[in-house]
């Protein structure tokens, strides 16, 4: 039989905001700051679907549903911790300091120098499961290099079934590397559902075959998922080796805008998750706590509205990227045939500037 820890996902918070497991011990502000952090991310998600419908946005992949895990996990990390994701944790990059304007820089095909390195974020990786291997080798370097930082990983269910991250989780659990694994759970990797991946009963449960501690948590429960990775970062840090936690969470959305989940996910399913929505479950804990009212609520959604707003308008007032740029930036000293490349598409654009 399974410990329960892998069968009964760890709540702070029952989905009607009651508190049914020990609250962590941060200041209030901080407290408020998680639900600022996940309207920003619902508005943001929202506003960047209707600018690729209207043409003005690359192919998106909505985060909306999916903010509670995307705060919970990169909340507990420091300054000097590392954050390895993919299209799908833009939230979390937000949270652990890179611009929003760099992001959307990246979905309008603009290429500057969009993560400030004191953030620690790798750029957010489109290749399924290929950055997990990248979060385990910093992990790796930081204990070489006697730095006590901790890498975490951040992938879906989807990227679970990648060859990739059972290689990383197996080198990371035999050297005992200072990496976090979270795998937001979502229940659809595209098209395919959860139950088609894998028959094992959670998908924490692996790394029990690597050796090290799986936990399943409530994804959609903000406070629960900030004390799971908290513990697990802590532990990592300490020198106890990696964590593996699965967040049960649910994406409202399509995979990316480039697909129709009404071909393959029943409406039913989808309203279900809808009335466990993770903004509506943490906006009613602070206000059955006192800790907002109805006019701070609504001025928490007018800042950030007018955030992601004034972000958007930034946006558009900048300048194409040249296209020639794309080969400044492979290696820090151009080979001798990126430069030849680079000349001719100078020459065919009539470039040769740097933007």
């Amino acid at each position: 039989m399974l410990p329960d820890l892998f069968l009964t996902p760890r709540q702070v918070l029952a989905p009607d905001g009651t508190v049914v497991g020990p609250v962590p011990d941060l200041p209030p502000d901080r407290l408020v700051g998680f639900l600022r952090w996940m309207y920003l991310g619902r508005y943001f998600s929202d506003r960047m679907v209707n600018l690729q419908r209207q043409g003005r946005m690359g192919t998106f992949g909505p985060i909306a549903g999916q903010e509670a895990a995307s705060v919970g996990l990169a909340a507990p990390l420091e300054g000097r911790d590392w954050l390895v994701g993919s299209y799908r944790e833009l939230l979390s990059y937000f949270v652990k300091g890179v611009p929003m304007l760099a992001l959307m820089q990246v979905y309008r095909g603009y290429v500057g120098d969009q993560y400030p390195p004191e953030a620690r974020c790798l750029p957010i990786q489109i290749v399924i499961g290929a950055h997990i291997t990248h979060a385990v080798g910093i992990a790796m370097a930081a204990r070489i290099a006697g730095d006590d930082a901790v890498a975490l990983a951040a992938f879906g269910d989807g990227a679970s079934s990648e060859g990739d991250v059972h290689e990383a989780m197996n080198f990371a659990g035999v050297y005992k590397a200072p990496v976090v694994f979270v795998l937001q759970n979502n229940h659809w990797a595209i098209s395919t559902h959860r139950s088609r991946q894998s028959a094992a009963a959670t998908l924490a449960q692996r790394a029990a075959g690597y050796g090290f501690p799986g936990v399943v948590v409530d994804g959609n429960d903000v406070l629960a998922t900030y004390a799971v990775v908290k513990e697990a970062v802590d532990r990592a840090r300490a020198g106890d080796g990696p964590t593996l936690i699965e967040a049960i969470t649910y994406r409202y959305g399509a995979h990316t805008t480039a697909d129709d989940p009404t071909r393959y996910r029943p409406d039913e399913e989808l309203k279900e998750w809808q009335a466990r929505d993770p903004i509506t479950r943490y906006r009613r804990f602070l206000l059955d706590r006192g800790l907002l009212d109805e006019a701070a609520d609504r001025q928490l959604q007018e800042q950030v509205a007018a955030e992601v707003d004034a972000a958007v308008e930034q946006l558009e007032a900048m300048s194409p990227t040249p296209p020639e740029r794309i080969f400044d930036i492979v290696y820090a000293e151009p080979t001798p045939q990126l430069r030849a490349q680079r000349a001719e598409m100078a020459a065919r654009t009539g470039g040769g500037r740097r933007g």
